[in-house]
């Protein structure tokens, strides 16, 4: 594996805090950051809310700064209580900037190591260096991402160009980043993504060997501070265009998963999963 210790240092998904009667606050506290500033009443700090947006789907995109400008990189994600896993590869920027300013708790201060990822978190933009977490704004161990989950629902037509938009669902997560190099906690965020992705999959195919997970990284990233905004509804027209000859209203958007096709190679004595078969 890329880090391996001779005692766990995992620490478990924190929880979020509890209220008076011991139960999680309902909301997020807004932030600086997470704040809207337009169209504040399409967003929300539901925590409820926020879990199930993130929850609904698995691909993220993730951005940071480096060499002082903005990357924004698309990968898989998958989320765990109050923590998000992100998978990437142990040679993508990301990963190496979060390697080079390990957490002080839960890392053992481990750098990545070069390989080749499975996932499409773009290829590898280059080495890092101290200059790298400089540009990233951080004052605190660990590399600063702003993560971000999209819902598209549907396209909406108005009858005036200036008024087509979009009807959606979005969470955006500020916060730190780190690399996670203990064992068992890899074991743990890596299952949770290919759960999240299928249902099941982990268990139904072979675990990862020693080479495939040396090339293979995540990075966690706990959830607080997280804001989710949405629109939905028809077109916003102006009363003097509602008697104009365009058509109006909204095309709806929808993802939808195909029939399962089969590999060329497979025995076609194994039969198609339950998991995959109820999709």
């Amino acid at each position: 594996m890329a880090a391996v210790e001779s005692a766990s240092t995992f620490t478990p998904a924190p929880e979020a805090d509890k209220t008076a009667d011991g139960t999680p606050p309902a909301a997020y506290g807004p932030t600086s950051r997470t704040v809207t500033s337009r169209d504040r009443d399409r967003a929300s700090y539901d925590r409820e809310l926020v879990h199930s947006l993130l929850d609904q789907s698995y691909v993220c995109h993730l951005g940071f700064v480096r060499d002082g400008a903005p990357v924004v990189l698309p990968t898989l994600y998958a989320r765990v209580g109050e923590r998000l896993y992100v998978h990437g590869s142990t040679g993508s920027r990301p990963l190496r900037m979060a390697a080079a300013n390990p957490s002080a708790a839960g890392d053992d201060g481990a750098t990545a190591t070069d390989g080749a990822g499975a996932t499409p978190d773009a290829a590898d933009p280059g080495a890092a260096s101290s200059e790298d977490a400089a540009d990233a704004g951080q004052s605190r161990p660990g590399l600063a991402v702003c993560l971000t989950v999209t819902h598209l629902d549907g396209v909406v037509l108005a009858r005036s160009a200036f008024h087509h938009s979009i009807n959606y669902r979005s969470v955006v997560v500020h916060g730190v980043a780190h690399q996670v190099t203990d064992p068992h906690e890899r074991t743990v965020a890596l299952d949770a993504l290919v759960n999240h992705v299928v249902p099941g999959r982990a268990a139904d195919c072979r675990p990862g060997n020693a080479k495939e997970l040396a090339a293979t990284a995540v990075l966690r990233l706990d959830l607080e501070e997280v804001s989710a905004k949405w629109r939905d509804g028809g077109p916003n027209d102006e009363p003097e265009d509602l008697g104009l000859p365009h058509w109006a209203g909204v095309l709806p958007v929808a993802p939808r998963y195909g029939t399962p096709i089969p590999s060329d190679d497979l025995d076609p004595a194994i039969p198609l999963p339950d998991y995959l078969a109820e999709r």
